[in-house]
């Protein structure tokens, strides 16, 4: 090869690639297959490959990688574009499968790869996908300090028990994020920690989660193993919040005028008194908005204690005054009333309102005998940790 030869060469190498007009909608299609493996190999720095043990996507790539070479009007209409050097035959191929079709089954098959559903899709098969949840569920590890989740299982236990919460099946478009509950091949399953989320091949969100279960083991699994691992288990649950649904009412209606929500909190304040008596202090409101806005900032505002808090309880409320009915429960629990000063940011002495040393079995009494009536007349006894009348 002469230099001029070489330099012609190298200059190819760089060139743009030269704009095709009049492209037919399959050539767009093939064009537009290539172009999605380039960017998998742009994210994964390496060509697609085969195997039962990769996504089904990566699978389908690498295939469709192999037919682009071996079809040498599929080569010619990507070669411009390939800046990553994909056609020169350095990873594996499947020439031998390839070469057994022919070559109007190859260009209709590539054509369709693209843009026709049936080819993402693979039907009465066990997808690598689903193999690899299988085996980050299985792939559970003894969680040492399972002591401090133990307490959450146990409330938990006691809430499904007494109707706070319930359990309900894993259903189209269900999500999962931290501190959501489920049952899963028989354990209770916490969503304790999330990691930083990123794209998956296919091109949904994802990101590594850390699970507890009630036998005292853990898995480090993805979220969308966990969403297929639920949607496999028949007779998986997600444990819903504790939520009583709406008060007065047994039904919540389409009509209804949902007026706020009752919410229990419990302090992750580090203050000593409140470490001392965290399962008994909790604070007692009622906001018309979301919970979630109402303690966006807790760990700033003296009310919540300068900390974060903990939603314990959440009830719905359908055309009931707010005000009032906030009014009402700080009555009946005034006699347990936290008498605790703190110094806010400012260095002010401030005494918090709306928080009581009162379990939280009470305090969902309290609500029920709101639904039925009862609730008049009554009082908090500190000393029996009993509503009397």
């Amino acid at each position: 090869m002469t230099d001029l030869d070489e330099l012609r060469a190298e200059l190819n190498e760089f060139a743009q690639p030269e704009k095709k007009k009049g492209l037919s909608a399959k050539e767009e299609r093939i064009i537009a297959g290539f172009e999605e493996i380039e960017r998998f190999v742009e994210e994964h720095g390496r060509a697609p490959q085969h195997g039962e043990d990769n996504d089904i996507f990566e699978r389908l790539y690498a295939v469709r990688l192999d037919r682009i070479r071996a079809l040498e009007e599929c080569r010619t209409l990507v070669t411009p574009l390939d800046h990553q050097g994909l056609l020169d035959g350095t990873y594996a191929s499947e020439a031998d499968s390839i070469e057994a079709m022919d070559d109007d089954a190859l260009i209709a098959e590539l054509a369709g790869a693209a843009g026709t559903p049936e080819l993402t899709q693979l039907k009465h098969v066990r997808s690598s996908a689903e193999k690899r949840a299988a085996e980050e569920i299985a792939n559970r590890e003894k969680c040492e300090d399972f002591a401090t989740f133990e307490p959450l299982f146990e409330q938990v236990e006691h809430e499904l028990k007494a109707g706070v919460r319930i359990t309900r099946p894993f259903g189209k478009n269900s999500t999962i994020e931290i501190g959501q509950w489920f049952i899963l091949d028989g354990q209770t399953a916490y969503v304790a920690d999330e990691g930083e989320e990123f794209d998956s091949p296919q091109g949904k969100k994802d990101a590594r989660l850390r699970v507890i279960f009630s036998n005292g083991t853990e898995s480090n699994l993805l979220r969308l193993s966990l969403v297929r691992a639920l949607y496999k288990d028949e007779a998986s649950r997600r444990i819903t919040e504790p939520d009583a649904g709406p008060l007065f009412s047994e039904t919540w209606e389409e009509d209804d005028i949902e007026s706020g929500t009752i919410y229990v909190l419990r302090s992750l304040s580090e203050h000593s008194f409140v470490v001392e008596h965290r399962e008994l202090i909790h604070k007692i409101g009622v906001t018309g908005g979301k919970v979630e806005t109402r303690i966006a900032n807790c760990a700033h505002d003296a009310t919540y204690l300068l900390a974060d808090v903990e939603v314990v309880a959440t009830y719905k409320l359908a055309s009931i005054n707010r005000r009032k009915l906030e009014a009402l429960f700080h009555r009946i629990f005034a006699p347990a009333q936290l008498e605790l000063t703190i110094q806010d940011r400012f260095g002010h002495p401030v005494k918090p309102r709306e928080w009581f040393l009162v379990p939280f079995y009470v305090i969902d009494e309290a609500v029920q005998r709101i639904r039925d009536g009862s609730i008049t007349d009554v009082i908090y006894d500190p000393k029996t940790a009993r509503l009397i009348s």
